[in-house]
């Protein structure tokens, strides 16, 4: 007989209630305060970070998905202290988009100079320590969960946080 064992990935140290907003702008300001509630004691220059990310993640998910058409749709945060040096922090969003994120890279020093937008990739990728996208199911276009890292000193997490911490 053949046993098969299973690795067990540790569990966080510490994580969050999801989170679920309408996808509009206009909940943008409830994504940053339910962020700074959920963060508070932690480093202020770590949480302007996370918030700075968290709304260009959020604005993006409503803007390229279902999330921003007139019907609407929804968009999931979820956050996770991973380990005791790495927060985690990540939206999920309707579908809808047809297409994944990514930092543009051929652009010319003009061209980089003129551009509106897509500029916020590149916020995220000096921002955090590394992220990175995946379609929640690759066979349909039922979304993309865009994820991001970043670097938490373990002496300056605040005491008293439980495993998992319910919000309202």
């Amino acid at each position: 007989m053949t046993t098969c064992t299973v690795a067990e990935e540790p569990r966080p140290l510490v994580f969050w209630e999801h989170r679920l907003y309408p996808g509009s702008l206009s909940r943008l300001s409830r994504v940053r305060a339910d962020l700074a509630a959920d963060l508070s004691g932690f480093d202020t220059d770590l949480v302007e970070a996370v918030s700075l990310c968290a709304s260009e993640l959020f604005a993006n998910c409503v803007k390229y998905t279902d999330s921003g058409r007139e019907e609407g749709g929804e968009v999931l945060r979820s956050l996770s202290l991973v380990d005791a040096d790495t927060l985690l922090f990540s939206v999920s969003d309707s579908g809808g988009g047809g297409g994944v994120p990514a930092v543009p890279r051929e652009r010319t020093a003009d061209e980089w100079a003129e551009a509106e937008g897509q500029r916020g990739l590149l916020l995220i990728e000096n921002l955090a320590r590394r992220w990175g996208h995946l379609l929640l199911a690759p066979w349909a276009d039922l979304g993309t969960r865009v994820w991001a890292e970043f670097d938490v000193d373990p002496d300056r997490v605040p005491d008293g946080l439980r495993p998992y911490v319910f919000t309202r």
